[in-house]
């Protein structure tokens, strides 16, 4: 068995919060916090910090991680995950770690390792959580997904899904944006084009499904903070205040 490698992207120009990887909270860069999360993780052999910034790229170099530069013409973060594993022939699992989840749980990433890597039929893996707030069930920006009875994913929308003709029977699952691939799968949906399903819903999780692909989920009850917005990051700094108060 290959390497088991944790990568996150880190792309500077973020439309909504510029520089956000390097915005300090606590002393240390968010993408800081994200890193040392992922060298907690059991079952990870390497955590890379990929980016098209040489300013990331130092700052990841002074807090010790293993960084590497990539293109800045990507579309995706799995686009540039997929060329550091080109890179890297001894890395058979990959876990695409977002750089703005400073308050992912260590344990989490390892449900993500072991769903991709001890199940065959499992391409890719990621995780969800159930919902049931009303409003969260319905706001287009939290990600639903719809899974079978053996916990693949069967469809991902920002639609509320099921639609309840009949109330009371449905259960709501919030995707969480982490994914573990097999290698060949990830070489495999980067080169493929995007689908109808991706560009409609603007879901790139989608062109794989579209594509055959299968992708086991596992729940997990922490509800993420992910940095996307100014009030996102005053968010986090309110929970970093709490925790070391």
């Amino acid at each position: 068995m290959g390497q088991t490698a944790i990568i996150i992207p880190a792309r500077y120009g973020s439309s909504r919060l510029k520089g956000k990887p390097l915005i300090e909270v606590n002393g240390k860069p968010i993408i800081q916090w994200v890193f040392e999360k992922a060298v907690k993780a059991n079952l990870a052999d390497r955590v890379i910090i990929a980016t098209d910034s040489e300013e990331i790229y130092n700052t990841a170099l002074m807090f010790g991680a293993e960084a590497e530069m990539t293109s800045e013409h990507h579309n995706s973060g799995s686009d540039r995950i997929a060329e550091v594993v080109k890179r890297h022939p001894e890395i058979d699992y990959i876990v695409n770690l977002q750089g703005d989840e400073p308050l992912i749980k260590s344990e989490s990433i390892d449900e993500v390792i072991k769903n991709v890597r001890d199940d065959e039929s499992a391409d890719i893996s990621t995780l969800i959580r159930i919902l049931t707030d009303k409003k969260e069930i319905e706001n287009p920006n939290q990600v639903k997904c719809v899974i079978d009875n053996n916990g693949y994913a069967l469809y991902f929308s920002r639609s509320k899904i099921p639609f309840e003709r009949n109330e009371g029977h449905a259960k709501f699952y919030g995707h969480l944006g982490i994914y573990g691939y097999k290698r060949a799968a990830l070489l495999k949906m980067t080169e493929l084009s995007q689908s109808m399903l991706e560009l409609s819903e603007s879901l790139e999780q989608l062109r794989a499904l579209q594509n055959g692909m299968r992708i086991k989920t596992s729940v997990v009850d922490f509800t993420p903070v992910g940095i996307d917005t100014a009030e996102d990051l005053e968010k986090f700094k309110k929970i970093i205040a709490a925790q070391f108060a």
